[in-house]
């Protein structure tokens, strides 16, 4: 949908090359020379998924799969893997963002630190670069300088923004969503803040939020979209399963894959939450942000 988008996948294979390792290769290694799948060549497959942040239960259910069956042996590993993690990517559901004709509305949430706000001013850029006219709600008003840094990516973006420094995040939207109808926006992007180690206000906060795009635009919301960094790992799972409960999440985003040992929380997100990957970071400049396409993410791994 989006050529603005642009893949590369030599850049892909390189920003997940850390994770390829630890998630792939030493589990490969460790395995594909053994004769049959004993109960101790399984033990260690186990604890070398589950150490590379694919998740207790996702990795005893591969291991499990294995046991007490003849089909695949060891020296299939590799492509038993690669199937069984394709196939997980696609029942999570479709990774294109829900973009159409009109307004679109992309409600941005995640805790403060995984890079919301950088990947607010990119997913700004690269919506201008296709030609549509942006605008961004600064609702994060709690945070010092959360308003400040997100008029200097709106305003490197080429984008338009609505900010009342301290004022109340919901009144922020609204006013945005009043100037967005008026003005004939086709894309308004919404910060939120991010306080999780306050879980109630968080949850009172996005669910305010929320309610004022569900009365004054409920047909434009396209997306809620979670932002996580992939050096959290399985920490990320906790995230998003709070966050799950005060909004209604439709995808993640996923920041700084980029040298990051722990995206395979891409599929543990997938399995557990069946929510699909539909943005990555995969470096610092303007046009490193990527649609997220399975195929190529399994075959970057696997290469």
């Amino acid at each position: 949908m989006f050529g603005f988008f642009s893949n590369t996948f030599d850049s892909l294979k390189n920003a997940v090359s850390k994770t390829a390792k630890t998630l792939v290769g030493n589990v490969v290694d460790t395995v594909q020379d053994e004769k049959e799948f004993s109960d101790f060549v399984l033990e260690d497959m186990e604890d070398l998924l589950i150490s590379a942040d694919l998740g207790v239960n996702y990795a005893s259910e591969l291991v499990d799969n294995l046991r007490n069956q003849t089909k695949i042996r060891p020296s299939d590993v590799k492509n038993y893997l690669k199937t069984s993690f394709l196939e997980t990517l696609s029942k999570a559901g479709d990774t294109k963002l829900n973009i159409t004709d009109g307004l679109n509305i992309l409600f941005i949430t995640g805790v403060n630190g995984v890079g919301k706000t950088t990947l607010i001013g990119k997913l700004a850029y690269q919506f201008k670069q296709g030609g549509k006219k942006v605008l961004v709600a600064a609702a994060d008003t709690f945070r010092a300088a959360a308003e400040e840094q997100l008029d200097i990516w709106s305003k490197r973006a080429g984008a338009d923004i609505v900010r009342k420094d301290k004022g109340d995040p919901a009144a922020v939207v609204y006013e945005a969503i009043e100037k967005a109808k008026n003005e004939n926006y086709d894309i308004l992007l919404v910060d939120t803040a991010g306080r999780l180690q306050n879980k109630f206000n968080l949850m009172e906060e996005l669910s305010k939020i929320k309610s004022v795009i569900d009365k004054k635009a409920p047909e434009a919301l396209r997306e809620c979209i979670l932002v996580l960094d992939a050096n959290t790992g399985q920490n990320g799972l906790q995230q998003a399963k709070v966050f799950t409960e005060a909004v209604n999440l439709t995808s993640v985003a996923l920041t700084k894959l980029d040298g990051s040992a722990k995206g395979a929380i891409v599929l543990a997100i997938a399995k557990e939450l069946k929510l699909p990957v539909k943005l990555i970071g995969v470096g610092e400049k303007m046009e490193d942000l990527k649609e997220f396409i399975p195929n190529d993410f399994i075959n970057a791994l696997f290469s």
